[in-house]
């Protein structure tokens, strides 16, 4: 999951942004409301983590700005403000969820686990394809009850495929979920990922398509 993270507070970015890259997350990090601005306009991300009093451009003015060209990508607010006139104010602007200072890590990830099931249109948070289960809360794979133990990156990956089965990921968009900026990002990352899964789940669901990218399911009929 790619995830964007506003917050002008410089220690509170640095902590959250690391603990999210080591749940595996790739989390992308800007100080103030243009740079969200900008990011959000050019770039896409599967969330975003946005701070209410931030420099140059207010939160809730680019949560409206995002909301405005129809773009759906879950908003969740980080703030300290608590009044029920703020948190109805963000919701309404159209925030996904709304989350205190200070909080709880495990909460804002299990936060963000919703959201993205909303997104995605599941009610159940468990994916399982063709026997192979992964589960985002605990963060457990197993193919037909064998448990299959997955780095962070690992898991990221197969995750983003797990949750469009069939559908074919180029390269690109798999390097997204998995890099943030400023990562260094090897030319032959995501074949390597691919093969290290091969080879712990089997090589009969995840399938390459020459020149497009990679998908999970049964293998398609030629």
């Amino acid at each position: 999951m790619r995830i964007l993270l506003v917050e002008d507070d410089a220690m509170v970015g640095e902590s959250l942004r690391a603990a999210l890259r080591q749940q595996g997350f790739a989390a992308d990090w800007v100080r103030d409301g243009r740079a969200a601005d900008a990011a959000l306009a050019s770039e896409r991300f599967d969330a975003v983590l946005l701070d209410l009093g931030l420099p140059q451009r207010d939160g809730l003015t680019v949560l409206r700005t995002l909301r405005g060209r129809g773009d759906a990508t879950p908003v969740i607010v980080l703030t300290a403000r608590d009044a029920l006139a703020d948190k109805v104010a963000g919701l309404d602007a159209g925030a996904d969820d709304y989350l205190v200072k200070p909080f709880e890590l495990d909460e804002l990830l299990a936060r963000l686990r919703a959201a993205q099931r909303r997104a995605g249109g599941r009610a159940t948070p468990v994916l399982v394809v063709a026997g192979l289960r992964l589960d985002p809360a605990t963060r457990e794979v197993s193919r037909d009850g064998r448990p299959i133990l997955l780095s962070a990156r690992e898991f990221a990956l197969l995750q983003a495929l797990l949750e469009r089965p069939g559908a074919i990921l180029s390269r690109a968009q798999l390097e997204d979920r998995l890099y943030g900026w400023g990562e260094e990002v090897e030319s032959n990352a995501v074949s390597v990922y691919v093969h290290q899964l091969r080879r712990k789940i089997g090589d009969d669901l995840l399938h390459t398509v020459r020149g497009l990218g990679y998908y999970a399911g049964p293998a398609k009929q030629s």
